[in-house]
């Protein structure tokens, strides 16, 4: 997902021709006896071959029950709509990595309150401060890390959020 301006809503992303033959082949490689579909085995490998890891049991568990109950395994569309979903979650993660990365100009890892107003005065000069303060300040908080939940884009009407 990625975001094009102030207000902006995510658009969806979509694979290169040459990306999506390759999940293709992934699946296909995965299904070993060509069965049409993936058991929960086949699905593990796939996601190690696309994504370099491979899934915990509960997000094995988790994409196993989200396919249609009437087949023994996850069907080559379904496979694609999962691969393509958790691509744009990569995608949007390395966005959001990238962005917080350009305002932690000391490397630390979080963002101080003088940090996050000078990123907000860059990209949302005409926010208030006060408006900047209220995201800042949540019970016991004195910095901001790239893995904190903050806010969503939808929280300010006008400008730049960070999101995760």
């Amino acid at each position: 997902m990625f975001f094009s301006g102030p207000g902006a809503r995510p658009r969806t992303w979509e694979a290169s021709p040459s990306e999506h033959k390759k999940w293709v082949e992934v699946f296909k490689a995965c299904d070993e006896d060509n069965k049409g579909y993936l058991s929960r085995e086949d699905f593990k490998v796939a996601i190690v071959m696309l994504f370099g890891y491979k899934p915990s049991k509960i997000e094995a568990d988790s994409m196993m029950s989200s396919v249609n109950p009437n087949t023994s395994g996850i069907l080559l569309e379904e496979f694609l709509s999962i691969v393509r979903k958790k691509k744009e979650v990569q995608l949007h993660r390395n966005e959001i990595r990238h962005i917080f990365t350009a305002f932690d100009r000391h490397y630390r890892g979080y963002l101080t309150l003088e940090d996050f107003k000078k990123a907000f005065r860059l990209v949302a000069p005409k926010l208030s401060e006060r408006t900047v303060l209220d995201v800042f300040r949540c019970p016991g908080l004195t910095c901001l890390s790239l893995n904190q939940h903050l806010i969503s884009r939808e929280d300010l009407s006008e400008g730049f959020t960070w999101a995760l």
